[in-house]
């Protein structure tokens, strides 16, 4: 154990030491939020304000609350997985200059190798995402805050599940990397396709109706619907309490997955939050698996 912690603090401060990593990871999500709000803000507003009826005089703020949640969900839907991929690069660094096997030529296990990448992957995620999330919930308070603590603490919880699935999923993605190369492909497929598939850059109910019955079958899909959940649920009670007709917030709720269908059936949210976690176990249990039954490496 102590083996183990000793590796995953080495893991970490190098992490942290790598200007090149640690500046993607944390600046990753400042673009994404600056993007939203500099091109799809007064996108989703007049979208939103478009399918309201004339005949309801809707405040200002309740838009700019709703458009903010939808902002910061999908940037945490989307950071909490590339900044897992960012931060766990370090382990095929270490297979990429020869680092990884002076390790295992060393008395240490492989098995206690695998946790300590796993475990300083997860801690530096967090420590990212969690500072994103905190900005996020501020620019949230100055444009329209109508979150509860409830809200708050869920939405976190939010963040700390998809944070596990991403550090869960990039452990095994990596697990069969080994060079530099591959790194920085890796990296593009993920922080340029994951957003598309997960429902933040564009809402899955948008989509074909063929690719919008696989991508709601996906974990990540999940996890961005909890995150909207989340983030809008005081803003669509606020509009409820101003007398919208619960005919068009139902759409409204549609229209950025807040709901989710399988099969044209609805999806709860105790479903999706199950999904989620049983995602994560079986992509651990397959990093324990691959490093469990890896063949050592022949030495030269």
């Amino acid at each position: 154990m102590k083996t183990t912690l000793q590796l995953t603090k080495r893991n970490i401060k190098l992490f942290f030491k790598d200007k090149g990593m640690f500046f993607t990871s944390l600046i990753t999500p400042m673009i994404l939020l600056v993007l939203y709000a500099t091109f799809l803000k007064n996108v989703y507003r007049d979208s939103f304000t478009a399918s309201i009826p004339p005949i309801f005089e809707i405040d200002p703020k309740l838009i700019d609350g709703l458009v903010g949640g939808q902002l910061i969900s999908s940037l945490l839907a989307v950071s909490c997985i590339t900044v897992a991929f960012c931060s766990n690069f370090l382990m095929v660094q270490d297979r990429a200059t020869g680092t990884f096997k002076d390790l295992t030529m060393s008395p240490v296990k492989p098995s206690q190798l695998a946790i300590s990448y796993y475990a300083a992957s997860l801690i530096a995620t967090l420590i990212i995402s969690f500072s994103a999330s905190a900005i996020s919930l501020v620019y949230l308070a100055f444009i329209g805050w109508y979150m509860s603590f409830a809200d708050v603490m869920l939405f976190l919880l939010d963040v700390f599940i998809l944070v596990l699935f991403g550090t869960a999923l990039s452990s095994v993605v990596n697990f069969f990397l080994s060079t530099q190369g591959q790194i920085s492909a890796v990296g593009s497929i993920v922080s340029s396709t994951y957003g598309f598939i997960c429902g933040a850059y564009m809402p899955i109910a948008s989509f074909g109706s063929g690719l919008r019955k696989i991508v709601s079958f996906l974990p990540g899909t999940f996890g961005t619907s909890l995150l909207r959940n989340h983030a809008m649920r005081g803003v669509f009670s606020e509009m409820e309490n101003a007398g919208l007709p619960s005919s068009l917030i139902t759409s409204f709720k549609d229209s950025v997955d807040c709901n989710i269908y399988c099969f044209d059936k609805p999806v709860g949210l105790g479903f999706m939050f199950t999904i989620l976690c049983s995602s994560v176990a079986l992509l651990v249990g397959a990093y324990v698996l691959l490093n469990i039954f890896k063949k050592p490496a022949k030495s030269s």
